[in-house]
């Protein structure tokens, strides 16, 4: 892949660049989900939900012909999966700041941490479905917690 299609894959790839930050890629590229967020915490909640299903198949296409560009197995600059995990973590959460900054250690936490079966997927898989999969079952699991002590 060669000239604006490449380009185009590495900047969506790299959360906009972010994920080429000389220390902890994920961490900047989850603040780019943050201000994902934002602009889809807008949206009605049918369309949140539907948007965010499809940025994570827009991450696995992207995660996939990156991980080609980069030559290497879910390589760090790729942050779109990150991105994709935070606005998992996010749905059907108030938009407050707490709850964003709550969402972003929680997140980290899985992510980093990466309990079965995000391990398991982080393992097997391969391509773009194994770069983004165990960022979405982070994500789950930080929004779970999310909505437990929401109600608590």
């Amino acid at each position: 892949m060669k000239g604006f299609g490449r380009g185009l894959i590495v900047f969506l790839a790299t959360g906009a660049y972010s994920g080429y930050f000389p220390f902890m890629p994920g961490t900047v590229g989850t603040v780019v989900g943050i201000l994902f967020f934002i602009m889809f915490s807008l949206f009605s909640l049918p369309l949140y939900l539907l948007t965010t299903v499809a940025f994570i198949a827009l991450a696995v296409w992207v995660s996939e012909r990156a991980e080609r560009i980069f030559a290497k197995k879910d390589a760090s600059e790729i942050v779109i999966d990150e991105i994709a995990g935070f606005l998992v973590t996010m749905a059907v959460v108030p938009a407050g700041w707490k709850y964003v900054a709550a969402g972003f250690v929680l997140f980290r936490v899985f992510d980093i941490w990466k309990p079965y079966p995000a391990n398991r997927i982080n393992e097997r898989m391969s391509g773009g479905a194994g770069v983004v999969l165990d960022d979405i079952v982070a994500g789950l699991y930080a929004n779970l917690v999310l909505q437990v002590t929401r109600f608590i």
